[in-house]
């Protein structure tokens, strides 16, 4: 017996009645034991790499997802184009089309279709001043200067009725009724009243002369 056993020890009883373990259940276990912790460094660096594989995968959907959300978008604005000032610039490098200069007609019409107002108020006011040149019949200068102020008064009507006037518009509606119309105004009154024997008399306008080179 034993040094350590005694017979009624139940554990000796049990290891004399168990079979021993063959060489080969001796081998594989060895084995198993010993492959053990390769398979498991393995099984843990191929988990670690799936792992950043989906956390990689995550993160371009989530970058993608925000890159079309709107937010994203207003954030990202202000870095890739800057706010536009409404303050005026320092320098202007160009003009703005004046309200109504639009072409007076469609643009597969020829030029002087689409230009007929100024083309118009151009040809009566060169009508008048060949007149006032030529002097072909008494009264010529009257005539001529009052046809310069009629096309000037007639550009102003142009430009308050017809909506497109093309480059007969300079400035804005209002200051171009009020240039032209002035002008043509005046020039026309000129022509009345100018001497000798004048078509209309104003006294008041000869007093004002009277006055004035006295």
């Amino acid at each position: 017996m034993g040094a350590g056993t005694s017979p009624a020890d139940p554990a000796a009883e049990e290891d004399r009645t168990s079979p021993a373990p063959s060489g080969a259940e001796v081998s594989g276990a060895d084995a198993a034991d010993g492959a053990a912790p390769g398979e498991e460094a393995a099984a843990r660096e191929g988990a670690a790499v799936r792992a950043d594989a989906e956390s990689g995968d995550a993160d371009g959907g989530a970058d993608r997802a925000e890159d079309t959300r709107p937010e994203a978008a207003a954030a990202d604005a202000p870095h890739s184009a800057p706010r536009a000032s409404r303050r005026f610039p320092s320098f202007t490098r160009d003009t703005a089309r004046p309200e109504g200069g639009g072409r007076a007609a469609s643009g597969d019409a020829p030029a002087p279709a689409r230009q007929w107002p100024l083309l118009a108020v151009l040809c009566t006011a060169g009508f008048g001043l060949l007149i006032v040149a030529v002097d072909p019949f008494a009264e010529a200068f009257r005539i001529g200067t009052m046809l310069i102020g009629a096309a000037l008064i007639g550009g102003a009507v142009l430009r308050l009725v017809v909506p497109s006037v093309g480059m007969l518009a300079v400035r804005s509606r209002f200051t171009d009724l009020v240039t032209y119309g002035l002008l043509g105004f005046l020039i026309v009154m000129l022509a009345l009243v100018a001497q000798p024997k004048p078509w209309l008399d104003l006294p008041f306008l000869e007093d004002a002369v009277h006055f004035t080179i006295r």
